[in-house]
């Protein structure tokens, strides 16, 4: 898909437009699926007054960071190479080739199912496109099924916040903190609150934690 530069400024992109009191329907998953997935996997929207977004320097400016910008579409050859030789072309297929098409549409299917319809435990008022959970493809996201929960709290990287929510993509960068590879790991205890945030699922729930 991207780098990781790539991949940030295309998120906030999104995000930006789903802020917004009218938002395009590319950005919204508005289109009916088929035609959504070839506009979200071949398609792009060219703005004639685009926002403009500001990689913090610490990101912008980390090696490692600025490696794998470089490098992205070339990091499938290593394994490509080892696949190749241990079983042939086959192996490539279906360890290379296969991975990428299925994590690419996975993408496409959690974004397009969690923007359309689902359980719902927040809502942001005044805003035309809202977060779903979707845990019927939660073996495929990570944790990123619980969309609903991201939209809530952007910065938390926390996203199975109730009972019953599997987040596996949270245990990773839990293990990740305790090897000090990560640090400042943000839960909704601590990020951020979207204004306009409120309950609607479970009234007996506790409020959202205040603003920071």
């Amino acid at each position: 898909m991207a780098g990781p530069f790539g991949m940030i400024r295309t998120h906030d992109m999104r995000d930006w437009h789903q802020r917004q009191r009218l938002c395009h329907a590319h950005p919204a998953h508005r289109a009916p699926m088929l035609k959504d997935a070839f506009w979200q996997m071949h398609c792009e929207i060219e703005l004639a007054r685009p926002p403009r977004f500001e990689i913090e320097s610490r990101i912008a400016d980390d090696r490692f960071y600025r490696f794998l910008e470089r490098t992205w579409m070339w990091q499938q050859l290593p394994p490509a190479i080892v696949l190749v030789a241990l079983g042939g072309w086959g192996w490539v297929f279906w360890g290379i080739c296969l991975r990428v098409a299925v994590s690419l549409t996975s993408h496409w299917l959690v974004g397009h199912l969690a923007h359309r319809r689902g359980q719902m435990d927040w809502e942001i008022e005044g805003l035309p496109v809202q977060g779903h959970n979707v845990p019927r493809v939660r073996l495929v996201t990570f944790g990123e099924c619980w969309h609903n929960n991201h939209h809530a709290f952007p910065d938390s990287a926390l996203l199975g916040t109730e009972p019953g929510q599997a987040d596996p993509g949270f245990r990773l960068i839990r293990t990740l903190e305790w090897l000090g590879l990560a640090r400042d790991v943000k839960t909704p205890a601590t990020a951020r609150r979207r204004d306009g945030l409120h309950r609607v699922a479970s009234p007996a729930a506790p409020s959202p934690p205040a603003r920071a």
